[in-house]
């Protein structure tokens, strides 16, 4: 199947509509039909929208996948909410980096220490090896990550970590990160974003992936049956493409108490195992062992484990500690569980005595606030905590390129499994492993362009 071509066509203008109420720049090869498409989410009957590259999903996969591709290629993003309500902001801890050689041996043992050894060591290896330079281009980027007295980068430690290896913007990192991201993203002549367009099926040419099916409603927005009954009825859109990245993230909004955003259910690998691409290990679902217990319904706020990794120490009803904070995630959620049961309570206690004030206030400055506005204040009390659903480390199987079992079909971030995580993933390897197999997905579109000889085609 040969596609239209990505290059801009000669006198295309710039322009600017309106999107959910805010300008957006539309990209100069777009023509006035398709303009208005971008600002009412619905093609006219008979119109087909054809683009180079869709990506689907506006994370930091997303996102980074999109910036690593020619700006000769047509590309559009697509959202199933708006572009703020995705997991990478949500993002607390950090995001590791190889601080020098000798750290990439401990780094690696960490990570199959945690996965239970079910890890894919290639995938570790080109996480690890690639981890200087996407810090550096994201840093070039305009990101910002905190730094020491001296001016040097500051790093921190997290459960299962045998070294600090993690890099951070105070509690906030993955909204740092995603935001930055984002800004770039927008600069790009060559991108469309499509917020409030929910996924619905793969195009399927062959056995190829030809695009994508979205939801839009005459609004705009439609990420939900609930807000598309609201605002009118929705239309399914056909988005023809020469190749497609699925970056939808998890599976939390299946699960009663988890982290995640309630829109990630795991729509990626349902779409695509509609179509018999493979999917691995998605029983492999991590619990986080700290979240702010809660009665109320929605998501369950996250207390970053770099939390415990700068003193905070988990204790039950009787004040005492009964576990080592700083072993992998599930194995202090099951501590957790157990000291539950034995005292038959909801939760257990995080003191953050043995943190300073003042480190809490800047580096936890997030999560102080919220609890504050809980009711909790860290600096005086221990605050109830209780695992939850938080990360799923199987998805939809890809290689070190980050195919799937669908020609022109990718994966990449939560939605995918390339094995770097195992059984259980080591905390902050996430935002790093959806960085480099997404730019790993756009270098392998790039390549295999120049060597079907459809890079204009």
């Amino acid at each position: 199947m040969r596609l239209q071509s990505g290059v801009a066509q000669p006198g295309a203008v710039r322009m600017t509509v309106m999107e959910a109420g805010a300008a957006q720049t539309v990209p100069m090869w777009m023509d006035a039909a398709e303009a208005a498409a971008m600002q009412t989410g619905v093609a006219r009957v008979g119109d087909r929208l054809t683009y180079d590259v869709v990506i689907v999903g506006c994370g930091v996969a997303g996102l980074y996948a999109a910036l690593n591709l020619p700006r000769s290629l047509r590309v559009l993003m697509l959202c199933k909410e708006d572009v703020a309500s995705c997991d990478s902001m949500l993002a607390q801890g950090g995001i590791c980096v190889m601080r020098d050689h000798d750290d990439y041996g401990p780094w690696f043992d960490d990570t199959l220490r945690a996965g239970h050894g079910e890890n894919r060591v290639e995938s570790v290896d080109a996480m690890i090896w690639s981890s200087r330079d996407v810090i550096g281009d994201l840093m070039r980027l305009g990101v910002r990550f905190d730094r020491d007295e001296t001016g040097a980068l500051d790093y921190t430690r997290e459960g299962a970590h045998s070294r600090k290896r993690i890099l951070h913007h105070a509690d906030v990192t993955g909204r740092e990160i995603t935001t930055r991201l984002l800004e770039q993203v927008r600069q790009l002549g060559n991108v469309a974003i499509w917020e409030g367009s929910p996924l619905v099926d793969l195009l399927v040419g062959g056995d190829a992936c030809a695009g994508v099916v979205v939801e839009r409603d005459a609004a705009g927005k439609g990420a939900s049956e609930e807000a598309a009954s609201e605002r009118g009825a929705a239309s399914r859109v056909e988005v023809h493409a020469h190749d497609t990245v699925l970056a939808t993230g998890g599976v939390g909004g299946l699960y009663e108490h988890s982290t995640n955003f309630r829109s990630l259910t795991g729509d990626g690998c349902r779409v695509a195992a509609a179509h018999g691409v493979e999917l691995e290990h998605m029983d492999y679902v991590q619990i986080h062992p700290t979240t702010l217990y809660s009665t109320r319904p929605g998501r369950a706020f996250l207390i970053s484990e770099s939390c415990r990794g700068e003193g905070a120490v988990l204790l039950g009803a009787d004040g005492r500690r009964f576990t080592d904070e700083l072993q992998p995630r599930d194995v202090v959620s099951a501590a957790i569980q157990r000291q539950m049961a034995r005292e038959g309570s909801k939760y257990v206690r995080l003191s953050f005595s043995a943190v300073p004030e003042q480190e809490i206030k800047t580096h936890f400055g997030n999560i102080y606030e919220h609890c504050l506005r809980e009711g909790y204040d860290i600096c005086r009390e221990p605050i109830p905590v209780v695992p939850a659903q938080h990360y799923l480390m199987g998805g939809i199987r890809v290689d070190q390129d980050s195919r799937t079992t669908m020609d022109h079909l990718y994966a990449a971030g939560e939605t995918s499994c390339n094995g770097v995580h195992g059984r259980n993933r080591l905390a902050s390897n996430s935002l790093l492993e959806s960085l480099v197999f997404a730019r790993l997905a756009a270098r392998d579109i790039v390549r295999r362009r120049h060597r079907d000889g459809s890079r204009y085609a």
